[in-house]
C-alpha cells in the first residue's frame, strides 16, 4: 500500500521495502516535504510513499482509486474518476474539510496540475506507466507552496530516463473495460527521451441506486487517450535541461443521455538544473497549459422516466508558471545548515460560458451567462534544515504570498433580448505562512517528529465568478470571497526495530478559519458562496510496515478524524456537527507474496466508516469494506500474465445522496498481459 517516512515541511509516513529483506523504508529518498532530496526518515513531517513497486501490483484501475488506498488521502466522493469528472472529487488529506474544490495540492515533477479555473484534478490524464513513485505529504504546506497547499501536497514523480527500453500493458474485462498502455524510452549519450501513452474505454456501471433507478437511467460509458513525450539533455557534468509535452483527451456519460461531460487539455513545460560546488544548485521550471472542459446538465422528472437539457457549459482555461529554487552548499555554523529559496509565479485564466434550457420563460428568464477572470500569484519562501547533531534536527520555512484577481467579469443574456454585464474590482491579498519542525532520533531505532505550521487556500476563479444551478437551487458566486487560512499541529514516532518492521503513529490538530461554503440567503430563495465559519480536524494516523519473509509483506494503515464545526455565524444548528463527506474511520490493509520463479499476489482491503452527505448531518451513509485483488506470473522473457479485480465480493454501498442515492463501483475485473523492459 505505502512508503512512509518524513518531510520538513510535512507529517510522518509509510514506506514498504519492495526488493530485499535487508531493503529498508527509510532508505528511500523523497523530495516533496522539504523540496530537497532526502531519506524518508531523515524527514521533519510525514511523506507517504507509493514507490512503483507497489504501483505495479495495485489492483486498482485509475489514478484517484490507486491514491485512495491510502486511508488519510480521500476525494470529496466515493465514486471513482471512471464514471465522474473532477468537479465532484475534490482532493483532501486527513479528512480536512471535503468538498468539490480540492483542499491539497497536486504536482507532476514539481509542476502543479490542478485545473486553472476550479482547482479540479483530471485524475485520467496522470497515466502509471511513467511514475516512478507517489509520495503524499498531508499537513499545511503552504510554507514551501503556497496557495492551495492548504491541506498538503499529493507529487507524482516520473521514472528516470533510460534506455532502451520498452513497457507496455494490455487487458481487458468486464463492463467492456480494455486498457492499452506502453512507455518506450532510450538513451544517446548525454540526450535521453521517453515517450508514453493510455488509451482507456470502459462501459462503467448505473450509478443510481435501484430503487431510485428510472427509464433514463444506464451505464456510465468513458473513454481516454494520454499522449506524453519527454526529453532530457546534458550538455556538461554541471547542466541538466528538460522539456515535456502532454496532450489528453476524456470523454465521460453520467449514467443518463444529458449527463455528459469532456475534456481536451495541452501541457508543455521545460527545466534546467544548474549544480556548483561554490554557489549550489539552481532549478528553474516554466510550464504553460490550455484545456477546454464542457459539461452538459439534465433536468430530471420526479419519476426519473423522462429528462431534458437544462443547461450546456462550455470552459476554456489556460495557466502559465515559472518557479526558480536554490540550494545553497551545506555549512557549519553550531551544527550543519542546509539553506534553500525560492520564487514562484502563476497566471490564471478561465471563463465558463453557459447556455441554459429553462422549461418556461419570462422576459427576465437567464438563456446565456459568461463568467470568468484571471488570477496572478506569487511567492518566495525561505528554509533552513538544521541539524545540530545527526540525531537532533530543527527546520524553519516561512513564505510569502501574493494574489491578485483582475479582469472578473459576469455577462448575462436574458429572454428578452437584455444584456447585463457585471465587471469585478480587482482585488489583492496577501498571506504570511511558517512552519516549524523537529526531528529526533534518540535511538537509531527510534524517530521523533512534531511540527506546527499556518496554510492558507485562496479562493479559485470558479468560486470567485461562476454562479451555478442544482434543480431549483441557484447558488451565486461571490467576487469579494478571503481565502481560507489554517492552524495546525502534528506529533509522531516512527520505531524500526528490525530492518524489515515499521511502524509509526501521529497524532494531528488542525483548525480552519474562514472556510468557502454555500450559505443560504436570508429570504430562502437562493445560496451563495461565502467566508463562513471555523471547522476542527483533529485525529491520530497508524500504520504498521513488515516484511514477514523474503516472500511475504505486509502493510497496515488507519485514521481516525474528527471533524467537527465548531463555529458558524447565522446556522447555529451547524456547531457540533460532523463535516459533511468526511468518515471518522478510514483504514487499509494488504498482504504480498512475491516469488518472481512462481507468482506474485496481493489481496487489499479497504475500510470507510459511515459518513454524511449533508452538513445538517440529516442524510447518512453507511461504512463501506472493499476487498481487491491482483495476482501475475512470468510467461517468458520480460511478459507477464496479470488479473486484477477491484470489490472482489461486488459489495453495494452508497457514494453520495446529493438528490439521488449513487453507488460506488461494483466489481470489476481484467485480464492482461505485462511487459516490463526496463529497470
Amino acid at each position: 500500500m505505502a512508503d512512509a517516512s518524513t518531510a520538513p515541511e510535512v507529517p510522518s509516513s509509510t514506506t514498504l521495502p519492495t526488493t530485499t529483506p535487508e531493503t529498508s523504508a527509510s532508505s528511500r529518498t523523497v523530495v516533496t516535504g522539504t523540496r530537497l532530496p532526502r531519506p524518508v526518515r531523515d524527514v521533519p513531517a510525514t511523506t507517504v510513499v507509493l514507490p512503483r513497486e507497489e504501483i505495479d501490483r495495485s489492483p486498482s484501475l485509475t489514478q484517484d482509486t490507486l491514491v485512495r488506498s491510502l486511508p488519510s488521502v480521500a476525494t470529496f466522493r466515493r465514486t471513482p474518476s471512471l464514471v465522474s469528472d473532477p468537479t465532484a472529487q475534490g482532493l483532501n488529506l486527513r479528512g480536512l474539510a471535503p468538498s468539490g474544490v480540492a483542499r491539497t495540492l497536486v504536482l507532476l515533477d514539481g509542476v502543479p496540475v490542478n485545473d486553472p479555473l476550479g482547482g479540479w484534478v483530471f485524475w485520467r490524464s496522470l497515466p502509471r506507466l511513467g511514475l516512478d513513485r507517489i509520495e503524499v505529504v498531508p499537513g499545511g504546506g503552504s510554507a514551501l507552496y503556497g496557495s492551495s497547499a492548504l491541506g498538503g501536497v499529493v507529487q507524482l514523480i516520473s521514472r528516470p530516463i533510460t534506455g532502451p527500453a520498452l513497457d507496455a500493458d494490455l487487458s481487458a474485462g468486464n463492463r467492456d473495460t480494455g486498457l492499452l498502455a506502453a512507455r518506450g524510452a532510450h538513451r544517446w549519450g548525454s540526450i535521453a527521451a521517453a515517450v508514453e501513452t493510455e488509451l482507456l474505454t470502459s462501459s462503467g456501471y448505473r450509478i443510481v441506486t435501484p430503487g431510485q433507478r428510472g427509464a433514463i437511467d444506464s451505464d456510465t460509458p468513458s473513454n481516454h487517450v494520454v499522449l506524453n513525450g519527454r526529453v532530457e539533455a546534458r550538455p556538461s557534468d554541471a547542466l541538466t535541461l528538460s522539456a515535456r509535452a502532454n496532450l489528453f483527451r476524456e470523454n465521460q456519460n453520467g449514467g443518463t443521455r444529458f449527463t455528459t461531460a469532456r475534456v481536451e487539455l495541452a501541457h508543455f513545460g521545460a527545466g534546467a538544473r544548474f549544480q556548483t560546488d561554490t554557489l549550489g544548485t539552481f532549478s528553474l521550471d516554466l510550464y504553460g497549459r490550455a484545456l477546454r472542459f464542457e459539461q452538459n446538465r439534465a433536468r430530471v422528472a420526479q419519476d426519473r422516466a423522462a429528462e431534458s437539457l437544462a443547461a450546456s457549459q462550455d470552459v476554456p482555461a489556460d495557466d502559465q508558471g515559472a518557479s526558480l529554487v536554490w540550494t545553497a552548499p551545506s555549512w557549519t555554523a553550531g551544527g550543519t545548515h542546509q539553506l534553500s529559496a525560492g520564487l514562484d509565479a502563476r497566471r490564471l485564466s478561465g471563463t465558463s460560458r453557459e447556455q441554459l434550457f429553462p422549461p418556461t420563460q419570462t422576459p427576465d428568464t437567464v438563456l446565456t451567462r459568461e463568467a470568468g477572470g484571471t488570477q496572478w500569484t506569487g511567492g518566495v519562501f525561505l528554509q533552513d534544515l538544521y541539524a545540530i547533531t545527526s540525531a537532533l534536527e530543527l527546520s524553519a520555512a516561512l513564505r510569502f504570498d501574493v494574489w491578485r484577481n483582475t479582469q472578473g467579469l459576469q455577462r448575462v443574456e436574458r429572454a428578452s433580448g437584455a444584456v447585463d454585464t457585471t465587471p469585478f474590482e480587482d482585488r489583492t491579498e496577501h498571506q504570511l505562512s511558517p512552519r516549524l519542525g523537529v526531528r529526533l532520533r534518540p535511538w537509531d531505532a527510534v524517530t521523533l517528529r512534531a511540527s506546527g505550521y499556518r496554510a492558507f487556500r485562496a479562493p479559485t476563479l470558479n468560486e470567485l465568478y461562476r454562479p451555478f444551478q442544482v434543480g431549483t437551487v441557484f447558488t451565486a458566486a461571490n467576487a469579494n470571497l478571503g481565502a481560507e487560512r489554517l492552524w495546525g499541529a502534528e506529533a509522531g514516532v516512527e520505531v524500526e526495530p528490525l530492518r524489515t518492521l515499521t511502524a509509526r503513529v501521529t497524532g494531528f490538530w488542525n483548525v480552519l478559519e474562514d472556510p468557502i461554503t454555500n450559505v443560504t440567503l436570508p429570504d430562502g430563495m437562493g445560496r451563495e458562496r461565502q467566508n463562513l465559519g471555523r471547522a476542527r480536524v483533529r485525529g491520530v494516523e497508524a500504520s504498521i510496515d513488515w516484511r514477514l519473509s523474503r516472500q511475504w509483506t505486509t502493510l497496515l494503515g488507519y485514521t481516525f478524524v474528527d471533524p467537527t464545526v465548531t463555529d458558524a455565524p447565522g446556522q447555529p444548528a451547524l456547531v457540533g456537527r460532523q463535516l459533511a463527506q468526511d468518515p471518522r474511520h478510514r483504514a487499509a490493509a494488504s498482504l504480498t507474496f512475491e516469488d518472481p520463479s512462481l507468482v506474485t499476489a496481493t489481496v487489499q482491503l479497504r475500510v470507510t466508516g459511515p459518513q454524511y452527505e449533508d452538513d445538517l448531518n440529516e442524510r447518512g451513509m453507511g461504512g463501506a469494506l472493499v476487498v481487491d485483488a491482483a495476482v501475475s506470473r512470468r510467461l517468458f522473457w520480460k511478459v507477464d500474465l496479470f488479473a486484477a479485480v477491484e470489490n472482489l465480493f461486488d459489495r453495494e454501498y452508497l457514494a453520495g445522496r446529493a438528490g439521488v442515492d449513487t453507488l460506488g463501483p461494483p466489481l470489476l475485473a481484467r485480464v492482461g498481459l505485462r511487459l516490463r523492459d526496463a529497470p
